[in-house]
Formats: C-alpha cells, sequence, structure tokens
C-alpha cells in the first residue's frame, strides 16, 4: 500500500512544478554557501586560559637569592646558643645535661675552661650553622653558666667567605674587640663572644669554635669594692 501511495504522489506532480521546487532548492544552496557580509567580522580561535598560560615562560624568581642570604645570615646567629642566661643555676637548668671529663690534650679552649665543670645536654643541642654542633659545652663556675662552647664543621672551600661574612654580621651593631681572617671577638651586651676558623690538614672541612661567655659577671668581679663607710654615709 504505502508503495502504491508514493507511486501515486510522484505521479501527481507534473513537470511544472517539479521544476520550480529545483530552483527552489539551487537558491537555498546557494543562500548557504555565499560569504558572509561585509561588515560581518570573522571569529578568531582562542587559545584556552590554562594552554596561554603554560605557552608564557615563567621569570626567574628574583627573590630566590635575597631569601638564601637571608636563611644563611640567620643560620650563623650565635644567640640560639645560649639555652640558659648566663649566672643560671646548674640545677635550675632549663634541659637535662651530663657532666664532661676534659683533659688538658681534650680542651681545644683556652686553660681557664679546665678550671670550669662542663656539661653536654641530653640529647640534640641547639642549631648553629643550620645545623646540630659536633660539640657543645655548657660550663659552670660555682654552679653558675659561665660560658658555652661550640664547633661546627663547615666546608673548607668556603669557611674564609663564609667566616667573614659570619664575622661582619657578628659585629655589626656590637662593640668589636679583635676582627682578623681567623678570629672575630666582640661584645654583645652581657656576652662577650670569640670565634675561630681552625683548618685541618688533610681535610675536606674546617671547624668553626664559638666560645660565649659571661661578661657581666666578669664586670661584677673586676668592680672594685665598695667603701662600706661610704655606703653608710649616704643620704637617704
Amino acid at each position: 500500500m504505502r508503495e502504491i501511495l508514493e507511486r501515486r504522489v510522484t505521479q501527481g506532480v507534473s513537470a511544472p512544478a517539479r521544476g520550480t521546487a529545483t530552483a527552489l532548492g539551487l537558491l537555498l544552496f546557494a543562500a548557504c554557501a555565499s560569504p558572509p557580509p561585509k561588515d560581518h567580522r570573522p571569529e578568531i580561535a582562542r587559545p584556552a586560559p590554562g594552554a596561554a598560560r603554560s605557552a608564557t615562560p615563567l621569570a626567574p624568581s628574583a627573590a630566590t637569592p635575597v631569601q638564601n642570604d637571608a636563611v644563611a645570615d640567620a643560620s650563623f646567629d650565635w644567640h640560639p646558643l645560649v639555652i640558659a642566661p648566663f649566672g643560671t643555676r646548674l640545677v635550675d637548668s632549663p634541659i637535662p645535661l651530663h657532666e664532661v671529663l676534659l683533659f688538658h690534650e681534650e680542651s681545644r679552649g683556652p686553660a681557664e675552661i679546665e678550671s670550669k665543670d662542663c656539661y653536654a645536654v641530653d640529647g640534640t643541642p641547639p642549631t648553629f650553622v643550620g645545623r646540630a654542633p659536633d660539640e657543645y659545652l655548657m660550663c659552670f663556675d660555682h654552679d653558675r653558666l659561665d660560658r658555652i662552647d661550640a664547633s661546627v664543621r663547615i666546608a673548607a672551600d668556603d669557611a674564609a667567605r663564609d667566616f667573614g661574612r659570619a664575622c661582619a654580621l657578628w659585629l655589626k651593631d656590637v662593640k668589636p674587640l679583635t676582627k682578623a681572617d681567623d678570629a672575630c671577638e666582640g661584645r654583645d651586651g652581657d656576652v662577650t663572644f670569640s670565634a675561630r676558623l681552625v683548618a685541618l690538614p688533610g681535610e675536606s672541612t674546617a671547624e668553626l669554635r664559638v666560645t660565649l661567655s659571661d661578661a657581666a659577671g666578669r664586670d661584677a668581679e673586676r668592680a672594685p669594692p665598695r667603701d662600706p663607710e661610704a655606703v653608710s654615709s649616704a643620704p637617704p
């Protein structure tokens, strides 16, 4: 039945009507294929935001060297080595300690350290130059903290440069006592610091030794005794 109806519809269309339909089809095809108007702006394909960002080269960060320098400068700060105020009694130490016996051949500092009772910490000592010191001693005189000794090893190739830079930082705002290629001494408030750079023959490292002392306590020892009569005669 479907074939009969389709055949009848086809046969019922006259030749002029079929020609008209063909002409309309050609006009529609030509309209679709014709170029856009002159005032029409063609669209330009734009890359995705993510692709644009990835194609742009990243500029090197100018803050990186500055940050590295700041970290290096902070690592040379000796103040964190003072974990208790000078003059602190041994029994009041904020961290556990164990006594260390120092003999003359083991003592690499001045002879006065041999007259003191020195202790090492139970555990990890405070960092210095970005690492735990190879040696860290808290020395007491008459059971009161009087001296701190610390030493670390640094690369021999950079040792002189690093030591000079560290010494400049230590003496920046304090009273200098000694400044040389391998020695740096000064006083910061009530603390006297003395640093030495020691070459180690045959090794690729050098040793940086730092001694911190109770300057205020020594000032009090050197002060002349007060005259009792002058004190009693002083006006109220």
